[in-house]
């Protein structure tokens, strides 16, 4: 991972927060080629000459591209520990940070970075765009200079925001419970079960009864994750025999099971007994629902009460995505199973209602 730095000029006179901005890539950092008529990836010294409004933020910017740039869909853990690396060697030397980054696996991004980081007490906030630098219509600028903003915005010298964050088309969401809704639309991001944090337009308007408090332990960063997690997407057809051939993965650790509505499955005793096979195997089951907002509750109906019978754990209103990042951060502390068990359900860093 590169570590050139670019410093923002700053000539309005007001700085009074010094801010990382680390590109990992994504639209975002593409301008258009006059020459090749083609969208190119950003010289990041000319970044003041394609946002000028850079230089006006009231803070000192400092800017680090990785290189070389990561596609969203190329994200990898191995990069999440290296992003979280790179801002514990900085932490002491900034008030907050943003990330930019794609926005097909934003969410999983932020998620695992909320877990690597205990008593975050700076903001961390992603962006991105669904329009490149290099197209007139462009969200990129809109959601850079505000993400910087909103990470430099501070109340009696101390940052008001304390913690993983994602910010798109004037809203702040905790990272965590985020998820990417549109592919097409600027607003491109929601969080059905948690508020917004903050609502940008003329002013910005913060939900603090949402926020998190400023923690009182020390900032510790987690370097460990273990990857040995498959996702299930249950669907009318899915098979006993199909499931239990995906079950048989070597690597295997822990497995989430996309469940309808509430948290339900299949009542088929086929279906159950492979589960309860692969559970007594020591094998981790935790369901989460489908639907975008909502809770699991398998205590609720007979087919999800049956889950419950066999060990299933309860992902409560965890995102897939939190509760992929959840699993391999916990993993990757070689946790018993049990306590592994307890913690899934259990809220760690404002993934899942308490």
């Amino acid at each position: 991972m590169g570590h050139k730095e670019y410093h923002i000029e700053n000539i309005s006179g007001l700085a009074t927060a010094k801010i990382l901005v680390i590109y990992t890539g994504g639209t975002l950092g593409m301008i258009y080629d006059q020459e090749d008529h083609t969208l190119v990836p950003m010289n990041f010294e000319q970044l003041s000459r394609h946002i000028p409004e850079l230089n006006r933020v009231q803070a000192e910017i400092t800017v680090i591209p990785i290189e070389p740039p990561i596609d969203s869909s190329d994200m990898r853990p191995e990069i999440w520990l290296e992003l979280a690396s790179l801002i514990e060697q900085k932490y002491d030397e900034y008030d907050g940070f943003v990330i930019l980054h794609g926005t097909d696996t934003m969410a999983y991004t932020a998620s695992a970075l909320s877990f690597l980081f205990e008593n975050l007490g700076k903001p961390v906030i992603f962006t991105g765009a669904q329009l490149s630098l290099g197209v007139a219509r462009t969200d990129a600028r809109e959601n850079m200079i505000t993400a910087i903003e909103l990470a430099a915005d501070q109340t009696d010298n101390q940052p008001i925001l304390h913690e993983v964050c994602i910010y798109f088309n004037g809203r702040l969401l905790r990272g965590n419970r985020a998820k990417k809704k549109e592919s097409s639309q600027f607003d491109a991001f929601q969080s059905e079960n948690y508020p917004m944090l903050a609502e940008v337009g003329v002013y910005c308007e913060y939900n603090y009864p949402y926020l998190f408090q400023k923690p009182s332990g020390p900032f510790t960063v987690y370097h460990q994750l273990d990857t040995g997690v498959l996702i299930i997407k249950l669907f009318p057809g899915l098979s006993n025999e199909m499931l239990a051939e995906m079950l048989k993965i070597k690597e295997l650790k822990a497995i989430i099971l996309e469940t309808y509505g509430s948290g339900n499955a299949s009542s088929n005793e086929g279906f159950l007994r492979v589960l309860k096979a692969t559970s007594n195997d020591g094998i981790i089951i935790l369901n989460v629902s489908q639907c975008q907002g909502g809770s699991v509750r398998q205590q609720d109906y007979a087919t999800g009460l049956g889950l419950q019978n066999i060990g299933v754990i309860s992902g409560k209103d965890l995102t897939t995505e939190a509760a992929l990042t959840k699993l391999m951060f916990l993993l990757g502390q070689n946790l018993p199973k049990a306590e592994i068990e307890s913690l899934l359900q259990k809220n760690l860093r404002g993934e899942m209602a308490d």
